[in-house]
């Protein structure tokens, strides 16, 4: 009835029949399944009722009616594509501009929905078409209209479909002005998530949105968090500043030392503000929690609560009497190697807790230096090191004595051993500088090495200026060689980690060119281009004229160069794009290609030539190692990703050639370090009984890096089941001891995961330390089974304590509850879900685990830190009152 009075001639009956169609439409209620009625009913007219439009001239009502149309186009939403937009935005043209249209959520949420939907397609055909769309309004009123439907969702707990909308609008920054105290959290929440799925430069434009909801509701720990990931030193000294709460700023310094963020950044350069003067100085608490001075007194006492204090033998680690050897056939094994084995598992099982009894604890001449040989005193005289980890005081004192040995090799390791004491931690003294600085220039190799490496781990991702000038040199010389030129390029690339510095990437390419391809061809090369590559730890695309730089360069290094600062750039991104490119690279079969060529060859020419092109050819497939290890540099810090490119590594080691199937362990081992999931550890257990014994060795050490510090039983029985297994094979067998010394790392709790605070934030020196150990590997018969097994110890700089520690506002240990879970991501859930599952209840301090989440169990404190991890400063709670004084 109400649409034949619309076709009448009589126009004063329009109005009220608008009115009755509008209410009668906006106050059925349907069941889930069904149409609302009015909509069925109406579905057959809305032909009719489009020509009728048409017909009408311009008013109120013309536009009252497009409102309406507008609502019935949904149910013809795939015949006419857009029409419910269509119909709105004519409404809103042809009213005057006195009255307002109504708002979209008036007509229900299902309406909201279906408009936003067509929002995003009407957006993405306008954008790039100049011709006018059938839909009238400018891109400007497509804003505004995505504008009031976010604001109706952002109301009704749909806070992702609101994001959703303005990705595909393109005006995510705008989000900002919407939110309010309630949703801001679930926005943030989700644009987090929605980051590593989203292509370059989107990513970082969510990351400053997020960071700009934060700081507009004082959340400073998280935008100092998104600050982090985003590297960007002016966001990192403008948040740390805003706080004015001293207590605040003091749990900013933890979550600072943490990241290792260099402490230069957080003074306001003369060039930006000529006011601050140099007595601008922190004060001395706050200088404290920046540098981590502490951390080695809060982890001893940690160890002490944990129960692990007491030093462990390697009998406790090996417990070779459960393994499965023939006692009287093992005596043949060199015992140097057994020896030097045993530095590496003593070192890393009683990392940090200064009491071992083979190196700190020894009396004078009985040291388990002297057990070992020429430069396995090296490594054995550098575990000190490890052992006083973080404890700047009292290690300087127990090292000294070794720096004034006649013997080299552990004046060397004595030196690397002051580097790995200072590694993460800042001092007033600087001491890594003054004693190795003048041994930069050193004439034995053995010390020159030692002093370069020992600067490059101590002042890991600390960017500072005056190693530039003191390392520099030697990667420019010429006259030195390769091996130290690399070396310090690496040192370099630890201490400039993630910078992009300009000087030493020009460096370093001026030298890749001009060197002779007899000194790139050496085992070096491929630490030169590391040290390039960690130059630009996640800066994305601001790596690309260095790509360029290196497409010049005429030797197979330029390859590997360019897939490593590629991979550097993207890492964590999740790039799917970079990914398949490095999948493509790893597909190339070198020897099928070789041969075509030799049989070229051998027509024309006799076999000398043949055997030149052999050689010519075989260094060239290194850049394939580092394709595979790219993989899992770009899908790590994301659970898809890393999903994914554990099928991929499948395919790879089936189809690979050789150089392929002994990288895929160690990208295994790189994709999930310091977290040990079955299937990773199924894989790389039938790996490690592989033929090919260098694939079992790069298993064995995979094994190690995933278990690292977790003492997990399972993969420690493996590893005793494959000692008995290789007891004949030096060299797996070594490799068998150092996993097992990785995987009861500081005795179960010192991690090497490169992500922290709630697997979001990614620390650049600890990815640089990472890379450079399994770097090592990826020819591991020329360096760490040669002499250079102290590049284990590149491992340090990603060492970490797992370990939640509250402290009071004066920065002492203060004991609460906790529950500790598996972590659950409730991104998007609706309501408020757990966020841990599986919890048990313990009292502070507490080891976490890789996935695990802790939160407090009563609301007595309130914690200064937005995740539990790490050092956590709690405040009393006002509100609270102790439940037994409730019953009253």
């Amino acid at each position: 009835m109400l649409v034949e009075r619309l076709k009448e001639l009589n126009t004063d009956l329009y109005r009220p029949a608008l009115e009755t169609l509008r209410t009668l439409i906006r106050t059925s209620t349907s069941s889930m399944t069904s149409v609302p009625k009015p909509l069925k009913f109406l579905r057959p007219h809305y032909p009719g009722l489009q020509e009728l439009f048409e017909t009408w001239p311009a008013s109120e009502n013309k536009s009252l009616f497009a409102d309406i149309l507008s609502v019935l186009a949904m149910t013809y939403s795939d015949t006419e594509p857009r029409g419910t937009l269509r119909y709105r935005l004519l409404s809103a043209s042809l009213l005057p501009p006195t009255s307002k249209i109504s708002e979209p959520g008036s007509w229900g949420h299902e309406y909201v929905r279906h408009l936003a939907a067509e929002l995003g397609e009407e957006y993405t055909i306008h954008a790039p078409k100049s011709k006018p769309a059938p839909v009238p309004g400018t891109i400007e009123d497509l804003h505004n209209l995505g504008l009031e439907c976010a604001t109706f969702f952002l109301g009704h707990n749909a806070e992702p479909d609101a994001v959703d909308l303005f990705v595909e609008l393109e005006i995510v920054d705008r989000i900002a002005s919407l939110v309010d105290a309630n949703t801001f959290g679930r926005v943030c929440a989700y644009m987090d998530r929605c980051v590593m799925l989203l292509p370059p430069p989107d990513d970082v434009t969510f990351l400053r949105t997020i960071h700009k909801i934060y700081l507009q509701f004082s959340k400073f720990p998280e935008a100092l968090g998104v600050a982090i990931r985003l590297n960007d030193a002016a966001l990192i000294r403008q948040d740390f500043n805003a706080s004015g709460n001293p207590i605040m700023k003091k749990q900013l310094a933890f979550l600072l030392a943490r990241a290792q963020i260099p402490i230069e950044w957080l003074k306001a350069s003369a060039s930006e503000d000529p006011d601050a003067d140099a007595e601008d100085e922190f004060p001395e608490d706050i200088l404290d929690c920046l540098s981590n001075t502490q951390l080695s007194r809060h982890f001893k006492e940690f160890g002490k609560e944990v129960g692990v204090a007491d030093p462990k033998s390697l009998e406790d680690v090996y417990k070779s009497h459960l393994e499965t050897t023939r006692s009287g056939l093992s005596a043949n094994v060199d015992s140097a190697r057994a020896n030097l084995a045993g530095t590496f598992v003593n070192a890393f099982v009683n990392a940090g807790f200064g009491n071992d009894k083979l190196m700190v604890e020894a009396e004078e001449g009985s040291s388990w230096v002297y057990k070992n040989k020429d430069h396995g005193m090296m490594s054995a005289a550098a575990s000190l090191g490890l052992g006083l980890l973080w404890d700047t005081d009292v290690g300087l004192s127990h090292i000294d004595r070794y720096t004034y040995s006649p013997e080299e090799w552990i004046k060397a390791g004595a030196f690397l051993a002051t580097g790995l004491l200072n590694a993460g931690v800042r001092t007033e003294a600087d001491a890594a500088l003054a004693l190795l600085a003048e041994h930069v220039e050193n004439k034995s190799v053995p010390l020159k090495i030692a002093a370069i490496m020992g600067l490059g781990v101590a002042y890991a991702g600390s960017h500072r200026e005056d190693l530039l000038t003191l390392l520099l040199p030697a990667v420019a010389d010429d006259g030195v060689s390769m091996e130290i030129a690399a070396l310090s390029a690496l040192a370099l690339g630890f201490v400039f980690v993630g910078s992009g510095n300009g000087e030493i990437t020009s460096t370093i390419l001026q030298t890749l060119m001009e060197r002779d391809d007899k000194a790139l061809d050496e085992k070096w090369g491929r630490f030169m281009a590391l040290g390039l590559a960690l130059l630009y730890v996640g800066l994305q695309d601001a790596s690309d004229a260095t790509l360029e730089t290196l497409k010049a360069i005429q030797h197979p290094i330029s390859r590997q160069a360019q897939i490593l600062v590629e991979v550097c750039s993207f890492v964590a991104t999740g790039n799917v794009l970079r990914v398949q490119r490095l999948l493509h690279l790893c597909g190339e079969h070198l020897d099928a290609l070789k041969e075509k060529e030799q049989a070229e060859s051998a027509e024309g020419k006799k076999d000398e030539n043949k055997d030149e092109k052999k050689e010519d050819k075989k260094p060239d497939d290194t850049f394939q190692s580092f394709a595979v290890l790219g993989i899992a540099m770009i899908a790590m810090g994301e659970d898809i990703g890393a999903e994914m490119s554990m099928r991929q590594f499948n395919h790879l080691m089936h189809y690979g050639d050789p150089i392929i199937r002994k990288s895929v362990p160690l990208a295994l081992g790189l994709i999930s370090a310091s977290n040990p999931q079955l299937p990773v550890l199924d894989t790389l257990s039938k790996y490690s009984h592989d033929h090919d014994l260098a694939v079992a060795l790069n298993a064995i050490f995979a094994m190690g890096l995933v278990g690292a510090g977790t003492n997990n039983a399972r993969l420690a029985q493996m590893l005793r089941q494959l000692a008995g297994y290789y007891y004949k094979e030096p060299d797996c067998l070594f490799m068998v001891r150092i996993a097992q010394g990785l995987v009861h790392m500081g005795k179960g709790t010192i991690g090497i995961n490169p992500f922290f605070s709630d697997r979001n934030i990614m620390s650049r020196p600890a990815v640089a330390g990472l890379l450079a150990t399994i770097m090592a590997f990826t020819d591991a018969k020329a360096f760490v089974l040669d002499k250079y097994h102290w590049m284990l110890y590149f491992l340090v700089t990603a060492m970490y304590p797992r370990f939640l520690i509250t402290l009071d506002e004066n920065l002492e240990s203060k004991p609460v509850t906790v529950r500790v879970g598996q972590a659950v991501d409730v991104v998007g859930q609706a309501g408020k879900p757990r966020t841990i599952s599986g919890f048990q209840t313990h009292q502070t301090p507490v080891r976490l685990g890789t996935t695990e989440r802790a939160e407090l169990a009563t609301e007595e404190f309130i914690p200064y830190a937005h995740v539990l991890e790490g050092f956590v400063i709690l405040q009393k709670n006002p509100g609270w009152e102790k439940e037994d004084t409730m019953q009253m």
